[in-house]
């Protein structure tokens, strides 16, 4: 039996993985509300699908007094795909307070504005997908994003405890976590922190030259990614949690290794901070 036609509200559809889910998302029949910044951005998305399943709407999403009545205009969601976002390279000490507070009004509390505005809904109809693009930043860190890992840590972990308020109304929460992908995140969608402390040179010079020279030649591809999430929501069980690209499994894995070699290695101290004649526990 094929799919049947879903309203999909994906935001952040004028570049990189947003227009390529909208793009294999339309492409399959579905109809595709897409948020953009700016009137230019809203005509050209609405160009690229002739049926007129592809509609254009203006949000910021850090607007959070225009995010309610933009997903009332749209109506019924059945698909939320939470993209818009973007990159700070930078150290913390050469990264201000202001661009942490930037990364997180637009990574985190415009995500979750959003959510908050289409969940209700899905809530009533008993049935909805919420699939939330975080990064394989957000399940293990990487020196020189510091801000970027937490704004997509932080998703990861509403996301995970969305996914278990919400299931027994049917509603279904995924995480998705892109490793390397061949759009403009790393180039002129990145935010870049001035240099200023000459100490981390040696660290943070190659990696800042590694991400610029590898913007347009990255493993993953966008519009497989999209396939991937058509295919996801039509899974009996998603999961909670899926990784995106090779790089990203091999990482991520390595990633969860060190923290469960920590684990291991230090349990003895862990279980010493127990009263000892014991308490109540949790899980």
């Amino acid at each position: 039996m094929s799919p049947s036609k879903k309203t999909f509200l994906i935001t952040g559809v004028s570049s990189g993985l947003g227009a390529a889910i909208a793009r294999r998302a339309l492409a399959a029949g579905h109809q595709v509300a897409g948020t953009v910044r700016s009137e230019a951005d809203r005509v050209a998305f609405e160009s690229t699908d002739s049926s007129g399943n592809a509609r254009g709407y203006l949000l910021d999403v850090t607007d959070e007094a225009a995010v309610q009545p933009t997903v009332e205009k749209i109506g019924p969601v059945d698909v939320l795909v939470v993209n818009a976002g973007y990159g700070h390279e930078g150290t913390l000490e050469e990264s201000s307070m202001q661009d942490l507070r930037r990364q997180f009004e637009v990574n985190v509390f415009g995500a979750v504005a959003t959510i908050k505005a289409v969940l209700p809904g899905m809530r009533e109809r008993r049935r909805g997908n919420i699939l939330i693009v975080t990064s394989m930043g957000g399940m293990v860190a990487f020196p020189g994003i510091p801000f970027y890992n937490g704004s997509k840590f932080a998703m990861e972990g509403i996301a995970e405890s969305l996914a278990q308020e919400v299931a027994p109304f049917g509603v279904r929460v995924t995480a998705v976590a892109p490793g390397s992908f061949r759009t403009d995140w790393s180039g002129r969608s990145m935010v870049r922190a001035p240099r200023s402390v000459a100490d981390y040179d040696e660290l943070f010079d190659p990696i800042r030259a590694t991400r610029q020279a590898s913007s347009g030649h990255q493993l993953g591809d966008p519009d497989k990614a999209g396939d991937a999430l058509l295919a996801l929501i039509e899974a009996e069980k998603p999961p909670v949690h899926l990784v995106l690209g090779s790089d990203a499994l091999r990482i991520v894995a390595a990633g969860r290794q060190r923290v469960q070699d920590d684990l291991e290695n230090w349990a003895e101290l862990s279980r010493s901070t127990d009263h000892a004649d014991g308490g109540a526990a949790l899980g």
